[in-house]
């Protein structure tokens, strides 16, 4: 390799240090899901994990944070392992199910402690504005403009619900993944960046409505509140596609979120 060829390698530009550090946490998420709270010593674990494996649970977190970075811009494997280990110690929800939390203000403050999660809404919404929608079932337009439409409207029913207003938000984050099964693929794509109840909200919305226009139908859920929550989300959903009515931007939608976050949660 000549010398200005080794040169021009090692400054070739790396992905930033909050990219690296948010595809690590994720990795080690999927690394902890995998190995699962029943296999002995997870650290041991983790340190006889593959190459193989560390870098199938780095790329999948790129893909599913939106990050387009190439193989040497991935963070380390011992990047993914430090972090790993930060999970384990903090008792974050890592596997693939749903773990109930005691206090959901605790769960955001964890994930805020993690994860630029702000950031990861704004990367899962932006491709929305290119998801052109059937006119006959939503005349107003693109995803992303109806789903600030729909944030608009649960703004004005339920202001100070932080988890209930993410999911109008990002209800159909997954149409930009996923077009033929937009759902499934929101939920994977939020799992560990929103909290239980939102993406019980966001996995069920849909088959809320299927039950609703079946006399008989079983509920997706049980639960009578959660019922509630989803019978107003759909009522938000089927109200936002106004065409021309007036939204907000997404970084004012996510600031709005930002404020509820420091009054609520952090006693701001």
């Amino acid at each position: 390799m000549k010398p200005d060829q080794f040169k021009k390698h090692r400054q070739a530009p790396k992905a930033d240090d909050r990219a690296r550090r948010q595809i690590a946490i994720e990795a080690a998420r999927r690394m902890l899901g995998a190995i699962g709270p029943e296999a002995g010593d997870r650290s041991d674990r983790l340190r006889d994990a593959s190459e193989a494996e560390y870098y199938a649970a780095k790329r999948k977190a790129a893909a599913v944070l939106g990050r387009p970075v190439r193989p040497g811009d991935l963070p380390s494997d011992s990047e993914v392992r430090e972090q790993a280990l930060v999970l384990i110690r903090d008792q974050a929800p890592v596997t693939i199910d749903d773990q109930p939390e005691p206090n959901p203000g605790e769960e955001l403050a964890r994930m805020a402690d993690h994860v630029d999660r702000f950031a990861i809404y704004r990367l899962r919404l932006a491709p929305l504005e290119a998801v052109k929608q059937d006119p006959r079932r939503h005349p107003e337009g693109d995803a992303l403009y109806h789903s600030l439409q729909v944030f608009e409207r649960a703004r004005d029913a339920r202001p100070y619900d932080e988890e209930f207003l993410l999911a109008a938000l990002l209800h159909d984050a997954g149409k930009a993944i996923d077009p033929q099964d937009p759902v499934p693929a929101a939920v994977e794509a939020l799992r560990g960046a929103v909290p239980a109840r939102t993406l019980a909200l966001i996995e069920h919305h849909r088959t809320f409505q299927l039950a609703r226009d079946k006399p008989g139908s079983p509920p997706p859920v049980g639960d009578p509140d959660t019922l509630e929550d989803l019978a107003l989300l759909r009522d938000l959903d089927e109200a936002g596609r106004i065409i021309g009515a007036t939204v907000g931007t997404v970084d004012e939608a996510l600031d709005y979120l930002r404020g509820l976050e420091r009054e609520e949660y952090l006693g701001g």
